[in-house]
């Protein structure tokens, strides 16, 4: 066989050109959190050496939503194809359709800029692989979305604001979208693959996400707000390593979270100020067969130095833990007087969800008013799907080992109230001084709980 000479040079050119092709230009910062229990180190991406595309230059125009959408898609795809860069949003209000991401992108909000999402469904179309209330499904796309992407951000002062015409709207509930629910549910408990769940339609009117990340891993969110969301404002999903830092989030429509990690891992929020009409921030785990099929729980997530002006729940777990909920930590946080809250902390399931919740730390929290109390823990909590749907498969909830010190609020009618299941009683609940001024009816409210200590 004749051989081929290849000069060096050639060679030396091209293995350099394929090495910068495919390196990643982001840096990795490691971020070590103390906790109560062992807290894997949270790595996020820094993106300060990476080059930057203003959607400008890729043809976005202010008021022009398909030439904006057109444009984030460019700019992201641009900064993936290097290795990883920022794609900046100016100053302005910027209507756009979807945002999906790829690995390695930074999407930078400037100060003053203002990304508007419309209302129009077909703007989130195709269908992606998302989740609905803890189970996957084929649905309109979060407003923005990111599929198995590794190393993404967004940062800046800048705000992420959605419209509320339609989608407030679709949040009534009619009887075809609760008739789609009950279809999607059964599909879930018969496990029909997720690319079979198409919930497309023009009857279930399943509201997008304002942001999900799903299976993506190294995900930073620092600096800017929220102003409403569809759904689920800020929902992470079968993720790890997430930061959540200095972020304002507003939203009071129908179902409108602040923040759920839904089986996800290792996750910091820090002097973060929610105002949600919902819960502020809620661990879930998926619903039901979704959980036990999937079996990733939440776990090791610090929650510090952060504000609720309003929220059902400063801190809610369920009702989808089907997955499971562990070492959860709490801490610094103070809910302003006002606040329109039922309780601190909050643990809701009920005789088909399973899973487990364990090792939940609550520590030095401030509050006024409480509709409810301090502390809930509910075993029988169905909400619509008490009627709409049977009892499959029967499968209790074990909760144990939750410690709330240092808490405080002004007016509360319960310290705790807690409601186990006669077969499977709630176990080892720590309270330490955990105090309010006023009681309107008793401190505790117990049924079926073992080894409860208040000290």
């Amino acid at each position: 066989m004749k051989k081929i000479a290849i000069p060096c040079l050639l060679v030396l050119t091209v293995f350099l050109s394929s090495f910068k092709k495919n390196e990643s230009a982001v840096a990795i910062t490691n971020i070590k959190v103390e906790a109560p229990f062992e807290m894997p180190a949270i790595f996020v991406p820094d993106f300060n050496s990476c080059k930057t595309f203003s959607i400008a230059n890729f043809g976005a125009v202010q008021g022009d939503k398909e030439k904006t959408t057109k444009a984030i898609a460019a700019a992201i795809t641009e900064a993936n194809k290097i290795g990883g860069g920022t794609v900046l949003i100016p100053a302005g209000e910027w209507l756009t359709g979807q945002v999906h991401f790829k690995s390695n992108v930074n999407l930078h909000l400037s100060k003053g800029a203002i990304l508007l999402f419309d209302d129009n469904p077909n703007d989130y179309l195709p269908a992606v692989n998302t989740s609905w209330e803890g189970m996957e499904c084929m649905n309109y796309s979060p407003l923005i979305y990111a599929w198995k992407c590794k190393n993404i951000a967004i940062t800046g002062e800048g705000t992420i604001k959605a419209k509320m015409g339609l989608w407030k709207i679709w949040a009534g509930r009619p009887r075809p979208h609760m008739e789609s629910l009950k279809h999607l549910y059964n599909m879930s408990y018969q496990n029909v693959p997720t690319a079979e769940r198409l919930m497309v339609n023009d009857t279930a009117h399943l509201r997008p996400h304002l942001i999900q990340f799903n299976r993506c891993e190294n995900i930073r969110l620092e600096g800017f707000s929220v102003v409403n969301s569809p759904f689920w404002t800020i929902h992470i999903y079968l993720s790890k390593s997430i930061l959540l830092r200095k972020l304002n989030v507003y939203a009071h429509g129908h179902n409108n979270d602040g923040f759920d990690p839904e089986m996800s891992q290792n996750i910091l929020v820090e002097n973060c100020q929610f105002d949600q009409g919902d819960d502020a921030i809620a661990i879930k785990s998926g619903r039901n067969q979704e959980g036990w099929r999937i079996q990733i729980p939440t776990k090791n997530l610090v929650i510090r130095n952060c504000m609720v002006k309003n929220g059902h729940q400063l801190i809610a777990v369920g009702s989808e833990l089907s997955g499971g909920v562990e070492n959860v930590y709490v801490h610094d946080c103070i809910v302003n007087e006002g606040a329109k809250m039922f309780h601190l902390v909050f643990i809701k399931t009920n005789e088909r969800m399973g899973g487990y919740v364990k090792n939940i730390y609550v520590k030095n929290i401030k509050a006024g008013k409480m509709d409810l109390g301090i502390l809930g823990i509910e075993t029988d909590v169905l909400y619509q799907w008490k009627d709409l749907v049977p009892t499959y498969v029967r499968k209790l909830t074990p909760i144990k080992n939750i410690y709330l010190e240092n808490v405080k609020a002004t007016n509360v009618q319960f310290e705790s109230r807690i409601l186990g299941q006669k077969e499977l009683p709630v176990e080892n609940i720590f309270l330490k001084n955990v105090e309010a001024d006023t009681i309107r009816n008793k401190k505790q409210i117990h049924e079926n709980v073992i080894n409860f200590e208040k000290m």
